[in-house]
């Protein structure tokens, strides 16, 4: 379905949603910082400590879900920048195990597909755990890293600068997914989508990929608040950034093996919910993804960990939606598709892409 403009502009608020009867939430986080030994460099990143348990994640979002009458299926557990990728899982399988978090269904661990003994690693992951269903290592980089000023991600001070989308050393990692039957979730700058993602994944057509985040579009009305501390009142998209975000998306949505996660929305648009000209923004930016790939290959995420502003701008706003705001915003988003589409967007593609059922 097209998207209308005064369909865009309107407010959640003004429309009669259509809540989902079922969710799979398929990107998540658990951390504890101060309670692990393997979370050395998330705390280095992070400045100090933080912390998200399974008990977080049921007051936060598993039980406002449930008072809006909608059932949560179930999760997917995603790697946190960990120093070692199977002691994450391990310690989240513990702690389900004990009855803690027993929803979570499936894991994307961390790996650094670049290292020697690539598949003595993966195997190693695979061991830990029958719900390992795939591998993430954070890949956004534009060059080396200046504190959060361009889209290169903190997690590649691990590799600062290198962009290891254009390297043989990740490629060899790649072909070692493929060869165990795990997915790969590709977190990215949108100018790597263009140089190489699109080039390089299509040499895979059995690899599955998921690309987090929208392709993450940053700061496309600019930032959330300026100088003088009050909120940026611009409306004017940044044509420049969707240009090449949207020349690599349907570089990908070209890939049949490709999809998209609808999360973290805020680092798109920081401070979105602010206004009813940035939630059409917003709006407009979700649609055009769906409308590329398909709702066969889209899944609304939340992203949850720590609160609401963190899960959905990545500390480039400090405001977000809730749980139940975001279910409502994805709702009116997801406004013209139908029912079987909508229950694709919000559990079904998550269900067949991640092998939950």
């Amino acid at each position: 379905p097209t998207t209308t403009m005064a369909a865009m502009a309107a407010s959640p608020s003004s429309l009669n949603l259509n809540l989902p009867k079922e969710v799979v939430d398929p990107h998540h986080h658990f951390i504890d910082t101060a309670g692990t030994s393997f979370q050395t460099f998330l705390r280095s990143a992070a400045g100090g400590d933080i912390r998200c348990l399974p008990e977080d994640y049921s007051r936060d979002l598993i039980e406002p879900l449930s008072k809006v009458g909608v059932k949560f299926y179930g999760s997917v557990h995603v790697e946190a920048m960990p120093d070692d990728g199977s002691a994450e899982v391990a310690w989240v399988e513990g702690m389900s195990a004990d009855g803690r978090c027993a929803y979570v269904r499936g894991y994307v661990a961390s790996c650094d597909l670049t290292r020697d003994d690539v598949e003595e690693e993966l195997l190693k992951i695979i061991k830990t755990s029958p719900k390992v269903r795939g591998i993430r290592w954070i890949l956004d980089c534009v060059g080396k890293f200046q504190g959060g000023k361009t889209a290169t991600h903190v997690a590649t001070l691990r590799h600062d600068g290198i962009d290891h989308l254009k390297t043989p050393e990740f490629e060899r990692g790649l072909a070692m997914l493929e060869k165990h039957g795990l997915s790969f979730d590709l977190q990215c700058a949108p100018v790597q989508l263009v140089e190489s993602a699109a080039a390089l994944f299509a040499k895979y057509p059995n690899l599955k990929v998921c690309i987090d985040h929208l392709g993450k579009p940053r700061k496309v009305l600019g930032d959330d608040m300026v100088e003088d501390g009050t909120m940026n009142p611009n409306v004017v998209r940044d044509e420049k950034e969707l240009e090449v975000w949207r020349k690599g998306m349907k570089a990908m949505a070209a890939l049949p093996n490709v999809y998209v996660k609808l999360s973290m929305m805020g680092y798109a648009i920081p401070g979105w919910i602010r206004t009813k000209e940035r939630r059409a923004a917003l709006k407009s930016v979700v649609r055009e993804i769906v409308e590329m790939f398909g709702p066969e290959r889209c899944m609304a995420a939340w992203n949850w960990h720590v609160n609401a502003a963190v899960s959905d701008a990545d500390n480039m706003s400090d405001v977000g939606p809730d749980v139940v705001e975001l279910l409502e915003m994805f709702a009116w988003f997801f406004e013209g598709y139908t029912e079987e589409e909508r229950e694709r967007l919000f559990a079904g593609t998550a269900k067949e892409f991640y092998g939950l059922e």
